[in-house]
């Protein structure tokens, strides 16, 4: 059967790939662009699953809020390396998994990956595709849904790289936004004192007496330095208990009383955070590339 230059057009907006491979393709099936189609679906699984042990430490925040402000999503799509996470086809991605995210409300990850696109894709099938298509390990790798009831959900993402969401009860919009302004600025641990894990307290105090102790100070002033600096560590890492970022002389739980507000809850990504990078070998990089690995 002859290959026309319309039936390689249509398998390249069918499957985003390049005219060379659709027309390989296409010879290889003798014409027929379903059996195209599902071949180049399994080589760009194969594709995949070959890059997925690849660190992909890169990538973008999305977020998306309702119209009415009380229900938002916050994901993170990873990517190998800055130069695709800028890439169009891999924000356009993103942009539609949080938008798609938001609307169903997943319960997990596996939930989320099983989502269908408006192309008739899973999330996971079209991950799929856009690493057979890019060439770099792409992981679709958390996300936090918030909702209120009787509040509203601010929100702040520094450039593409870190997003906060902060769930405000009784509040107003301005204040919303400058508490989710100054998570990513400050980074707390937990809405307040009383929410901060009872490991990392015991844990802290722990250094605190050693360290009081090498100071020689009889018992019951070590035990003031103790309380002291843990008071100091508390408030420095639970967001209640911060100098707000816009007047340090001001508390975030004074700030929120003086608005009648009240704060639910919060969230902080980073891209790539927790991740451990591979040391990068450029020359390796653009010789696995020719070899089409």
């Amino acid at each position: 059967m002859a290959i026309t230059a319309a039936l390689v057009k249509e398998l390249r907006e069918r499957t985003g790939s390049g005219m060379m491979e659709c027309k390989k393709a296409l010879v290889e099936a003798d014409g027929d662009i379903e059996l195209a189609v599902e071949e180049m679906r399994k080589a760009g699984l194969a594709k995949a699953d070959k890059k997925a042990d690849r660190v992909a430490a890169e990538g973008l925040i999305a977020i998306e809020v309702s119209q009415d402000g009380k229900n938002a999503i916050m994901l993170e799509v990873n990517s190998e390396t800055d130069f695709v996470a800028k890439a169009d086809d891999f924000v356009n991605f993103v942009n539609e998994v949080a938008q798609k995210a938001l609307a169903e409300q997943p319960a997990d990850l596996d939930t989320l990956k099983d989502i269908t696109l408006d192309s008739g894709e899973t999330v996971e099938t079209k991950r799929q595709a856009l690493v057979a298509k890019i060439g770099e390990n792409i992981q679709v790798r958390r996300f936090t849904t918030l909702s209120t009831d009787d509040g509203l959900i601010g929100f702040y993402r520094h450039g593409d790289r870190i997003g906060t969401m902060v769930s405000v009860k009784a509040g107003n919009e301005d204040l919303a936004r400058d508490l989710a302004m100054h998570v990513a600025a400050s980074r707390p641990q937990a809405v307040s004192p009383a929410d901060l894990p009872q490991e990392l307290l015991d844990k802290e105090r722990d250094i605190v007496a050693t360290q009081a102790k090498d100071s020689g100070k009889p018992d019951n002033i070590i035990e003031k330095m103790i309380e002291g600096r843990m008071a100091k560590f508390v408030n420095e890492i639970s967001l209640l208990g911060q100098s707000f970022v816009k007047d340090p002389d001001l508390t975030v739980e004074k700030l929120v009383k003086q608005a009648g507000a009240e704060v639910e809850n919060f969230a902080f990504y980073e891209v790539g955070e927790g991740i451990e990078k591979a040391e990068d070998n450029f020359a390796e990089e653009v010789m696995a590339q020719a070899r089409g690995e």
